[in-house]
């Protein structure tokens, strides 16, 4: 029997609502810019900007309206679950009452080691403009050390509590608006070299053959841009009104977004003087190289700073969201360590253990990146592997809970169009897997070029291994599979 839907919308809200341990202090603003500064169209866009141009020339931009299309079908069937469980800890709990324990447990895992994997990969992502600012030159041993520093800072401010949190949200929204809007405006009248035809043309990037695979490869920086909005969900508990303001959130997410990157590729492409240098390996930083051009040495250390604050931010939502997710297990008894991992500290609101391991862990996977000669382009297609298949792990869940009879009951709705939406948003996440994961350097090593499928192989089967030999998942008695309606 289901349980009967509160007068809120939500069917059953498990720990959520009046006996929740977090404090509702994040206004629908602050939860719109948790999730835009995790999305960041800042740091997904200056990461990869580079890497993405070589690849596949100005065309490449066009990976932001292909993957925010998908993502944003991926964010409507997301705004349904959540509307009807505004549980903290997002994919977990929702897959646990769409489908049930193993695979709630199993998607909670995947989407764990992806975001930390995130953290560790925006954090890296960070260590060269880190260099720039304060005059040294970038290392390999001084990108691990830049990474560690800022990880060691966000958890300082996640540690702070639900307020702080929401205060550095609002700041790092601030500061990519600035990095997006007013660097781009700057950009496009005093540093422009092309006009929109360059978006048509690949500057020989495809050599002779076709264009598509070498696009599909480039659109690495779409797929990257476009997942963050899902971290709105993760602190569903700490919102009031959150059936209606976190779909609201999500959606607004994936618009502002979605054309705060593009606009940013867009005033970066227009500016880079030589395409074919980029795309022959001669000019290996064109954002570098564009912003000092355009800036002078001044203005680029200035707008270096300001990016900074954009990787911190991104860095901070995202510890945030994984330590709710850590926290979401271990109350609900599903991970080893639960008895420390969610113990909450009331005088700050927080589950201060799990926060702790949300930065211990991405650390530990900086120092290990130290063995890889591409560490930055492999950490980030594992990170955009994992998420995207957590996301269809539950996205699969809603269909399947959909034929079985589910019908959402929570404050927003897709009606008729759920079902196809639903169908849309799966076909599009399969699609992303299975090119995310393609191999496309067959003169390296079988296994380095396997790597990211290799990865993503070894989490899911630990990830069985220990869900099968201790049977955490079947510890705890929140709600499973509930969302179904018993057949008569």
């Amino acid at each position: 029997m289901t349980v009967p839907a509160s007068p809120g919308g939500a069917a059953d809200t498990g720990h959520a609502g009046d006996g929740s341990e977090f404090r509702k202090e994040m206004s629908p603003w602050a939860n719109f810019a948790l999730g835009f500064t995790y999305l960041s169209p800042v740091v997904s866009t200056y990461t990869l900007f580079g890497t993405a141009l070589a690849d596949g020339g100005p065309p490449m931009i066009w990976a932001f309206v292909l993957a925010g299309c998908g993502q944003f079908l991926v964010a409507l069937v997301f705004g349904e679950i959540v509307a009807q469980y505004p549980i903290a800890g997002g994919v977990y709990p929702w897959a646990r009452r769409l489908w049930g324990k193993r695979w709630a447990w199993m998607t909670g895992w995947v989407y764990l080691w992806a975001l930390l994997v995130t953290i560790t990969s925006v954090a890296y992502g960070a260590g060269p403009y880190i260099a720039i600012l304060l005059g040294y030159r970038a290392t390999v041993h001084t990108t691990v050390l830049c990474t560690i520093a800022l990880i060691v800072i966000a958890v300082l401010i996640n540690y702070a509590g639900t307020k702080a949190l929401s205060w550095a949200a609002l700041i790092g929204f601030s500061a990519e608006l600035v990095g997006a809007l007013v660097v781009g405006v700057i950009l496009l009248a005093t540093h422009r070299f092309h006009g929109l035809g360059v978006l048509f043309d690949d500057y020989g990037a495809a050599g002779d053959g076709s264009y598509l695979p070498v696009f599909l490869g480039a659109a690495i920086i779409g797929f990257y841009q476009y997942y963050g909005f899902e971290a709105c969900g993760d602190c569903a508990e700490e919102v009031a009104h959150p059936g209606k303001v976190i779909p609201k959130a999500m959606r607004r997410t994936i618009y502002v977004g979605g054309a705060a990157a593009t606009f940013t590729c867009l005033t970066l492409l227009l500016a880079v003087a030589d395409y074919r240098a980029v795309i022959s390996g001669e000019d290996t930083d064109p954002v570098v190289r564009v912003l000092f051009d355009a800036l002078g040495e001044a203005g680029a250390r200035l707008v270096m700073a300001v990016v900074l604050i954009s990787f911190l931010s991104c860095t901070i939502s995202l510890q945030a969201a994984a330590g709710r997710l850590i926290y979401s297990y271990a109350r609900d008894e599903m991970i080893i360590g639960h008895r420390v991992l969610r113990k909450f500290s009331a005088q700050r609101a927080v589950p201060e253990y799990a926060l702790l391991l949300a930065a211990v862990v991405p650390a530990l996977i900086a120092v290990g990146s130290l063995i890889s000669e591409d560490a930055l382009t492999k950490i980030v297609s594992f990170a955009i592997l994992g998420i995207y298949a957590a996301f269809q792990m539950v996205v699969l869940a809603a269909l399947r809970a959909r034929l079985k009879g589910w019908r959402p009951s929570g404050e927003f709705r897709l009606g008729r169009w759920g079902l196809l939406v639903n169908a849309g948003a799966l076909a599009y996440g399969l699609f992303a897997i299975i090119n995310i994961s393609w191999p496309r350097t067959p003169d390296v090593p079988w296994f380095d070029n396997w790597i990211v499928l290799l990865s993503g192989g070894i989490v899911v089967a630990v990830g069985v291994l220990y869900m099968v030999t201790t049977r955490h998942y079947g510890r705890s008695d929140a709600p499973a599979g509930s969302a179904i309606p018993d057949r008569p």
